[in-house]
């Protein structure tokens, strides 16, 4: 007994539209995600100082950080790279000046930003709170 037709397994296709649309959805997301990345990149263009030339003063003290991220303090040589040394040596160069020396950091523009971090830490340990940077004017073209 025949009681229909049987359909055969041949006729299946894939749907491919809701496939489609889902790549669709993913395409729009990532050119939107693309142009927000590009939105936060930063141009960053650091100043030049066209300020007067102020004359050293007898109670400031002189921090110079080398490129190679040596310290002296008013002209003497710093033993040692860290902050233990350069604190003991700020000490030493406070005691018996002024009540409140400005310590002007003199750093070269090789010089790592960790070295002159490690000069403001060790004039906050010394009880130096007063801070200044040298700067040099921009070179007139």
């Amino acid at each position: 007994m025949n009681f229909g037709s049987r359909k055969s397994l041949d006729d299946t296709e894939i749907n491919l539209i809701p496939f489609i649309d889902v790549l669709l959805v993913v395409l729009i997301f990532l050119m939107l995600s693309t142009t927000f990345t590009r939105l936060t990149e930063l141009e960053v263009q650091l100043p030049t100082s066209r300020a007067e030339e102020m004359a050293p003063r007898a109670q400031d003290i002189v921090v110079t950080i080398a490129s190679d991220g040596r310290y002296s303090v008013n002209r003497q040589p710093v033993e040692g790279r860290d902050t233990a040394a350069l604190v003991l040596a700020l000490r030493q160069a406070a005691q018996g000046g002024a009540p409140e020396p400005t310590v002007v950091i003199a750093a070269d523009a090789m010089a790592t930003h960790q070295s002159v971090i490690v000069a403001m830490d060790a004039a906050r340990q010394s009880g130096l709170a007063r801070l200044a940077f040298t700067t040099q004017p921009p070179s007139s073209p």
